[in-house]
């Protein structure tokens, strides 16, 4: 107990420069924290992707469709359950910065594939009824300030136009991992409005979202159902939908890493800040130090000290950043809105940055205690700090 206090009433002795280095260690720990959200952030869609879909998309490039035709055909294959699909809209909110995924899909069959979407009877009922209706997700809802009823203007890109549509159901998430980010329309109507306007752009969709019964026979189901394709006009690349999430990921992998790296560098920075704090430290303490040792105590016992003090200021600052962490991450995800459909700090976030703090305050120690220890009780004694 009383060596506790000791420790403590170290820490305070200088109360600028510990206040200093735990605001400095604060900072650190929030970035660190932050920085790591955002890296999970861009796996959030591969890690909540469902083991029993598939996707099928054509072998050539997603950006290519595929025949409405094949969906019969696929359904067909032994170890398939059920099918729909879904094509990428693209179009424009008001302006380009307001960027949400938008889906044409499969009205009577694509959310029976997702059970993490939840959305109430009546709102489905609503939008299967309205060719124009729309379903969103509660994040993409609060980030505009849509409710039920409104009507959303897009402008078309990738199908030119101006297409407008009613929210008839907003899905929540099933669980806090869930993208509830996006935008649902119905195939049947952009199908049937490209018709009048680009005939031999209809009948097309953008993949097809395969249930299978059993997750331990996707890779034979993929490759049956490329196999059927095979030597076609347009052939298909059938993968799990983890794998293909993780194909958008790696487009960006040079990102991904480089806020990694980034993350660590914050780390060793606010190291070097600890280490030079805890060097000032125990240079000024030599005398007592020998002091100490003259009066019997050992190497060990003025090693702990140095130790002690370290990791009390290295997990104070831990401490606040960590909570702090929170409302910052929480203050960022509403600034970014949509582009990160999930972000929350996850427990091993948090775990992590404890690891951290607790690794620099060790770390920032040793040179200082070894100092320390080794000092003989005379050439202390002598020291002018």
């Amino acid at each position: 107990m009383h060596f506790l206090k000791l420790i403590l009433r170290n820490t305070l002795r200088h109360k600028l420069r510990s206040g200093l280095t735990v605001l400095g260690l604060v900072v650190a720990i929030i970035a660190f924290g932050l920085l790591r959200t955002v890296v999970d952030a861009w796996y959030a869609g591969a890690e909540g992707a469902s083991s029993t879909r598939l996707i099928t998309r054509n072998a050539i490039s997603l950006v290519f469709p595929l025949p409405i035709n094949y969906q019969e055909r696929i359904r067909k294959v032994d170890g398939v359950s059920a099918i729909s699909h879904a094509s990428w809209f693209g179009g424009v909110y008001v302006s380009e910065k307001n960027f949400f995924p938008q889906f044409a899909v499969d009205a009577k069959t694509y959310f029976d594939l997702y059970p993490e979407y939840v959305i109430a009877p009546q709102e489905m009922k609503a939008f299967r009824a309205d060719r124009k209706g729309c379903v969103i997700g509660r994040k993409l809802a609060n980030t505009h300030g849509f409710k039920v009823g409104d009507t959303i203007p897009l402008r078309g890109t990738i199908y030119p136009g101006s297409w407008n549509f009613t929210i008839r159901a907003i899905y929540d998430g099933a669980e806090s991992a869930t993208d509830t980010s996006q935008f649902f329309f119905h195939w049947n109507y952009l199908n049937e409005t490209m018709k009048k306007a680009v005939a031999r752009r209809t009948d097309w969709i953008g993949v097809y979202v395969i249930q299978i019964s059993d997750p331990d026979k996707a890779a034979e189901i993929s490759d049956e159902v490329d196999a059927m394709f095979r030597n076609s006009l347009a052939e298909t690349l059938t993968e799990t939908e983890k794998a293909f999430q993780l194909g958008f990921v790696s487009m960006t992998e040079a990102i991904v890493i480089a806020i990694r790296i980034v993350s660590f560098v914050v780390i060793f920075i606010i190291l070097a800040v600890m280490a030079n704090t805890m060097a000032m430290t125990a240079r000024e303490r030599i005398r007592e130090y020998a002091t100490l040792k003259a009066l019997g105590f050992g190497p060990c016992f003025l090693a702990g000290l140095i130790y002690g003090e370290s990791l009390m200021i290295a997990l104070a600052g831990a401490a606040i950043g960590i909570v702090l962490t929170f409302p910052v991450a929480a203050q960022f995800s509403e600034q970014v809105g949509t582009l990160f459909p999930v972000f929350g700090v996850s427990r091993e976030t948090v775990y992590m940055q404890a690891a951290a703090a607790a690794a620099v305050g060790l770390a920032a120690s040793v040179l200082p205690a070894l100092r320390a220890a080794r000092v003989p009780i005379v050439d202390g004694l002598r020291s002018i700090g």
